[in-house]
């Protein structure tokens, strides 16, 4: 089971906005991350580790972010990483806030062979098992 990537598109818009987030490169590389990361919905929690939520974000990033911008969005310091498996908004907002500490610029919102680079480089990590190519192909799976 996956989301509706056009609803999800819109819940991602939506939240962006109300925390003045949003940009289209914004939206498509987290959409492109839950394809990747979740299988847009599918997963939870990850199967062989801690990460959480549709972002798989794991809980000891979460609260790195927490500290991070407990004082630009107070509203965030109370909640616990575990919220990140059922609350939506929370995940989103989450995620996009793990790009945002990336001093780099996202890059342009229509190349994912580009989106898929700038996650495997900024969220997964070198360390990380996932591929460019699992990218695309997921982002054509689930989003394109």
């Amino acid at each position: 089971m996956s989301f509706d990537k056009n609803q999800f598109r819109d819940l991602i818009e939506r939240v962006l906005k109300e925390y003045d987030l949003e940009s289209r490169a914004a939206v498509n590389l987290l959409l492109g991350t839950a394809a990747q990361e979740s299988l847009f919905g599918t997963y939870i929690r990850q199967m062989r580790g801690p990460a959480l939520g549709i972002f798989q974000m794991e809980p000891r990033t979460f609260i790195w972010l927490q500290e991070h911008y407990k004082k630009t969005y107070p509203n965030i310091k109370e909640r616990k990483a575990e919220d990140l498996e059922w609350d939506l908004r929370l995940a989103i907002v989450f995620a996009r806030l793990r790009y945002r500490i990336v001093p780099v610029p996202l890059p342009d919102a229509d190349d994912v062979l580009a989106l898929a680079e700038y996650w495997k480089e900024h969220y997964n990590t070198e360390r990380g098992k996932g591929t460019i190519e699992q990218f695309v192909e997921n982002w054509n799976r689930f989003v394109g």
